[in-house]
């Protein structure tokens, strides 16, 4: 199956949504964290048909029109356990602290555990579970299109930082390098600010983890 994406940064702090578009305009959104009018257009001038929206964690700024997104095309919104209640909790997902302003959504439908697979309509994803940057972050992997959707965890030449709630350095440079930097060199790294990156460059230049073993 061909995969196209689409970056959207969007929100007070540009974060970056995604769009995973099928052949058939099927389509997964993740991320979703303000200005919901641009993205539900672009779903509406495109004729893309959402499937689901998934969270690669729950922080304020990727969350931010995730109701209107939700409630505008009814899909179920995909979050880890770790995080099922920082939805609603603007002091577990940042807003109070950062922003002074809370921003908060409904539960989500849909808990992911771990490391496992989602197949959602024609899209085959596998989830992997890297915490660090918070305690429920999730990578989206998908081979067929050879790219990972790896929200604050690694960025081109960084990684995600970790001292907002349950945030560690440690966890964070071993998630990197036990699920992310196992994946092939030159899988396609969609982060969830700044442009994209890959693997094989992340590995030799990123001065974050290049000098890092276990």
């Amino acid at each position: 199956m061909k995969v196209k994406w689409r970056r959207m940064p969007a929100g007070p702090i540009q974060a970056n949504a995604y769009f995973l578009v099928s052949e058939d305009r099927s389509c997964l959104i993740f991320d979703p964290g303000g200005e919901a009018d641009k993205i539900n257009n672009y779903i509406k001038e495109n004729n893309l048909k959402p499937l689901a929206i998934l969270l690669t964690h729950a922080h304020f700024d990727h969350i931010g029109a995730l109701d209107e997104v939700r409630d505008r095309w009814d899909v179920p919104v995909y979050l880890h356990k770790n995080e099922e209640k920082w939805l609603e909790d603007s002091s577990l997902n940042g807003s109070g602290i950062l922003r002074g302003i809370a921003v908060t959504a409904r539960p989500a439908e849909r808990l992911i555990e771990g490391d496992g697979i989602l197949d959602i309509g024609p899209f085959h994803l596998e989830t992997l579970f890297t915490p660090g940057h918070s305690p429920g972050s999730v990578s989206y992997y998908v081979k067929d299109a050879d790219l990972v959707i790896s929200g604050d965890v690694l960025f081109q030449g960084g990684i995600g930082r970790t001292d907002l709630h349950g945030g560690s350095q440690n966890v964070l440079l071993d998630s990197i390098h036990q699920k992310l930097l196992t994946l092939p060199g030159h899988t396609l790294v969609l982060s969830g600010h700044g442009p994209e990156t890959d693997i094989q460059t992340e590995q030799e230049r990123n001065p974050f983890i290049n000098g890092f073993s276990l």
